[in-house]
């Protein structure tokens, strides 16, 4: 999946994305994530299928929105993680945010 078509996810107009195209964006993001039948593609196939399956009977709105929000924020912190990975200022950002929440606790 393209940084471009994450960021169309994320935007203000991606909180109105119906949850089957959620569902597409999030398979799309396991095909760039690992291609083909691999045991980790398998694994996130399922662990997505699995969680949209367990939500399919939800008639509440703000319930789907509250859900739908949280495949966003699972789709845009993949794309910042990845981004992390090929910037060492952003990743080196991210790990020094990582070391003080650690701290904290």
């Amino acid at each position: 999946m393209s940084p471009s078509s994450v960021s169309s996810v994320v935007s203000g107009a991606g909180l109105q994305r119906t949850s089957i195209q959620l569902y597409r964006d999030c398979l799309r993001l396991i095909n760039h994530i690992a291609p083909g039948t691999s045991p980790k593609a398998m694994a996130l196939r399922t662990l997505v299928q699995t969680e949209f399956h367990k939500s399919k009977h939800i008639n509440d709105e703000q319930q789907i929105e509250v859900l739908k929000s949280n495949a966003i924020r699972a789709l845009s912190n993949y794309m910042l993680y990845e981004s992390a990975s090929k910037d060492s200022n952003l990743g080196s950002a991210m790990n020094k945010f990582n070391d003080n929440v650690r701290r904290d606790k």
